[in-house]
């Protein structure tokens, strides 16, 4: 069966269509799924309170779900010789995002990125959870990873996902200014 070029049209803006809906409801599961974390933590730690605190607790929650819904907390990271803002650093208890000032313009392949940041940094990071899956203290889906959005040849984001310590947080985001700071440099050069 061919098809006209209407019907062609017609069917790659349903398409579109479909791709910009699996998106808002992609955003919109994802909210609903950091405020199951908070719920689950507010439950977790009232049930170690006094009947008489219950009160706080459920206005805490009702603060926790208002402040997940109007925005996420960012971190900047700033450039180290200027202190200009580079990237936004968000964290939730699954992944740390780290997102860069789309004026930025640098590739995976710019040193020290691969070297420095994925090799040492989230490599050494990763080589340690593999010792503990072996070592059963944690579980295969919990070793470290990471994703890198670009656009075009450009970082656009990194996410970072089973971070699992609060240590690692601060580690990977002074690393990562460190090393955008350095490949910024290397660009400019």
């Amino acid at each position: 069966m061919k098809l006209s070029e209407e019907q062609m049209k017609a069917i790659v803006a349903l398409r579109d269509n479909l791709i910009e809906q699996i998106d808002r409801h992609h955003d919109a599961l994802e909210s609903l799924e950091k405020n199951i974390v908070i719920l689950d933590g507010l439950l977790k730690e009232s049930s170690f309170k006094k009947a008489s605190e219950i009160g706080k607790v459920a206005s805490k929650l009702e603060e926790n779900i208002s402040d997940s819904k109007t925005s996420k907390d960012s971190i900047p990271i700033k450039q180290g010789k200027d202190g200009k803002i580079i990237a936004n650093a968000f964290v939730t208890p699954e992944q740390l995002e780290i997102v860069l000032d789309e004026t930025i313009g640098i590739t995976i392949d710019t040193p020290p990125f691969k070297s420095f940041f994925l090799d040492r940094i989230i490599g050494e990071m990763k080589r340690k959870d593999v010792q503990d899956v072996e070592s059963g203290k944690i579980q295969k889906e919990s070793i470290i990873d990471y994703i890198i959005n670009q656009n075009g040849p450009n970082i656009r984001e990194i996410i970072i996902k089973n971070y699992r310590q609060k240590e690692r947080i601060n580690e990977l985001i002074n690393t990562a200014g460190w090393s955008l700071t350095r490949m910024l440099e290397n660009v400019s050069k």
